[in-house]
């Protein structure tokens, strides 16, 4: 079970950031579009959560059991899977902050001459924080929690705790797969709650 804690806590962190990454620059991007763009952009990216994940899960295995990319059988497979799952939540979230920024800063920002990387890193960013860190946190929980698409995918080496836990159920140990479901649920309560700490202090500054 520690193992499994451990390799959930890792794919969880791995894919929350590429998430994030992924999400953040996507939406940033989409800002700059028009109308239609926007709209296919957001089409793109909420499609994964509009199928079940067991969807996702197969179209990863299928895609990737074959060269030039041969992720079968890896973690790199299940991190991919959960990335792609969450992903749509990161980009809607920062979407939606982008949305509510007040363009003074910016124009401020450049109007002392200011480069755009330096107006993006320094102005945009740090106001985008809070938005970034809630993104972050609810990629994180929906991954830790994820196990239709990690159990058509997970190598013997790599078992999350969702899976854990529900072989335990299956074989008959409900108390056993009690106990796991607890320490899942008080570890994403952790790891939210210092995500949180962070928020409330990018809010305030």
């Amino acid at each position: 079970s520690l193992q499994a804690l451990t390799t959930s806590l890792v794919t969880a962190l791995a894919a929350s950031l590429l998430a994030l990454t992924v999400g953040t620059w996507a939406a940033l991007a989409a800002a700059s579009l028009g109308r239609r763009g926007k709209r296919c952009l957001d089409a793109l990216f909420v499609l994964p959560v509009a199928v079940p994940s067991v969807v996702v899960g197969l179209a990863v295995l299928v895609a990737f059991s074959r060269p030039p990319l041969l992720l079968n059988g890896t973690s790199s497979i299940v991190v991919l899977a959960h990335t792609v799952l969450v992903t749509a939540f990161a980009y809607q979230s920062v979407s939606a902050a982008i949305v509510r920024l007040d363009p003074a800063y910016e124009q401020a920002a450049a109007s002392l001459g200011a480069r755009p990387g330096y107006v993006l890193w320094r102005v945009r960013l740090p106001l985008l924080l809070p938005s970034l860190t809630a993104a972050a946190g609810l990629c994180f929980a929906l991954s830790m929690g994820e196990l239709s698409a990690t159990m058509m995918l997970y190598p013997p080496d790599w078992m999350p705790l969702p899976v854990r836990i529900f072989t335990a159920t299956d074989r008959g140990s409900l108390f056993g797969g009690s106990a796991v479901a607890v320490v899942l649920m008080a570890t994403t309560l952790l790891v939210l709650l210092a995500v949180s700490r962070v928020r409330t202090r990018a809010s305030y500054r």
